[in-house]
């Protein structure tokens, strides 16, 4: 039965070569553009497979929003309801932000702890669904422990060089500022034997595998400030809008909506954004100096003498600027830094959503979650910054510090 079916489509396939050769075609000429349009298909940026069961299990909230947002847009195309979902969700995150900016570095830190558990648990709980190791003993609380150890190592270090003074006044807090390395490399170590103890015989590779999982999170959430964050915001705003109003040439097939003009729009988009945004912050020491403890004031203070980046100064411009009868401009050093990291926000920092979005795509998903309407999880909204958090770091201690 199925060599006949075979036959007939040979002899229909060899048919319609034959009228394609009638009307003038060479047979060479009907080959190569059937391998041409096999070839340009397998180009295409294809939507990757969702996996209903994986999906239903994590969530997806690109394509949802509110009720009362679904009936207003009605009448609008689906292309255009999620540009004004999507809108929405972004002013009310940037006003949020900015509220948070305000109450100052305290509550940017607890911010920046809540943002990364909830990455910390989308990432995480992919591994659960995807490997089914929802039965896995202790795996979920040794995830936790880990990512609890990692902080304490990381983020002690700076709260201990901030506070020092304050933080040795408490007899029970002395013995964890003293002993802080060595105490986190116990409680890692604790979290080892904790594993291995966990360790059951038919799950071995399962666990292995989330273990490395787990590992991978706290190295990208946990190693990884105000003005790069922006300049990451701005840059996926911009990319979006020029995307979406001009865009035509796809750029990389793992995010197939992603184009070259989104891309370079979004990107000088950004570099103009930071020198404006850099010149508005360094006018207040809110922005520039570090939180510190006075113990003259027994306070938490914000004075400080500014690092010479800060200080403003003149800036010579070359033979070309006296074109335009221009000889110098003020100018601030932390500039050309501001230049440099929204270069990096623009041209490299995409391709972390591009990693992000092949992570997806090996586990036929859309989303990490259904947090934000329109925009899917948290991880979809700040996997860019990750790539950028590091960078910053390493920029500012080994260029600024």
């Amino acid at each position: 039965m199925a060599d006949s079916l075979n036959d007939e489509s040979g002899v229909e396939d060899k048919k319609k070569e034959e009228l394609e050769v009638g009307q003038g075609l060479k047979s060479d000429e009907v080959r190569r553009r059937k391998v041409a349009s096999a070839d340009s298909a397998d180009d295409e940026p294809a939507a990757a497979p969702v996996d209903p069961a994986v999906a239903q299990s994590i969530g997806q909230g690109t394509d949802q929003s509110p009720g009362i947002l679904q009936r207003l847009l009605a009448p609008l195309p689906p292309r255009w309801q999620n540009w004004v979902v999507r809108g929405i969700m972004s002013i009310v995150m940037i006003v949020i932000f900015s509220v948070i900016v305000y109450l100052g570095p305290l509550a940017m830190v607890v911010l920046i702890l809540i943002i990364q558990m909830m990455c910390f648990y989308e990432i995480i709980n992919i591994g659960y669904v995807v490997y089914k190791s929802q039965d896995l003993p202790w795996f979920r609380t040794l995830s936790w422990f880990f990512l609890f150890t990692s902080n304490y190592f990381f983020f002690g270090e700076s709260m201990i060089d901030q506070f020092r003074i304050l933080l040795q006044r408490d007899q029970f807090l002395q013995p964890l500022l003293t002993y802080h390395r060595f105490i986190s490399f116990c409680l890692y170590c604790g979290g080892i034997v904790g594993f291995v103890v966990s360790l059951v015989k038919k799950h071995y590779l399962q666990q292995f595998t989330l273990f490395g999982w787990t590992h991978m999170a706290l190295l990208v959430l946990v190693t990884s400030l105000l003005l790069p964050s922006s300049m990451i915001i701005c840059n996926d705003i911009m990319a979006y809008m020029f995307g979406f109003f001009f865009g035509k040439t796809p750029l990389i097939k793992l995010s197939p909506k992603k184009t070259w003009e989104g891309f370079i729009g979004g990107g000088l988009s950004t570099i103009l954004f930071s020198v404006l945004l850099s010149h508005f912050l360094i006018q207040f020491d809110f922005f520039v100096c570090p939180l510190e403890y006075d113990e003259v004031s027994d306070a938490v203070s914000m004075n400080c003498v500014r690092h010479w980046i800060f200080e403003r100064s003149t800036f010579h411009i070359p033979v070309v600027g006296k074109l335009l009868f221009l000889s110098s401009i003020p100018w601030y050093p932390f500039y050309w830094h501001s230049i440099i990291m929204a270069t990096f926000a623009s041209f490299v920092g995409p391709f972390g959503g591009f990693f992000a979005s092949g992570f997806k795509r090996a586990f036929k998903i859309k989303d990490f979650g259904d947090l934000i309407p329109g925009h899917g999880g948290m991880t979809d909204r700040f996997d860019c910054q990750i790539i950028m958090g590091t960078f910053v770091y390493v920029y500012f201690q080994t260029f600024i510090m």
